[in-house]
């Protein structure tokens, strides 16, 4: 007697969003970018001086993980601030950190 197994797929706007969501984790820059917004609200500079990169390529690379979803920004005055955009992202980045340090 055989039992089937029902196989199932995520849509496929799942999985391009999800992709696109890898995608941005698996850039080196932006990975850095939101390891620095790691429980801390930043500007552009503050950014950039950090990861000695113009302010202009930090701009491009917040656009690209705001339009993913991971990044949120907020006006305050002249400056604008950005932070991981929820709970989730920090989740994430608390899960990689665990198990990037397991022997």
């Amino acid at each position: 007697m055989t039992i089937e197994k029902k196989l199932t797929l995520p849509t496929e706007e799942e999985t391009n969003a999800s992709v696109q969501i890898f995608k941005a984790f698996g850039n080196e820059t932006r990975y850095k970018i939101l390891s620095l917004l790691f429980g801390q609200k930043l500007t552009v500079n503050e950014i950039a001086q950090t990861i000695a990169m113009t302010q202009s390529a930090v701009s491009h690379q917040l656009k690209i993980l705001r339009q993913t979803g991971l990044v949120s920004s907020k006006r305050d005055g002249q400056h604008v601030y950005y932070a991981l955009a929820d709970q989730h992202i920090i989740m994430i980045f608390k899960q990689v950190k665990e198990h990037i340090s397991e022997d």
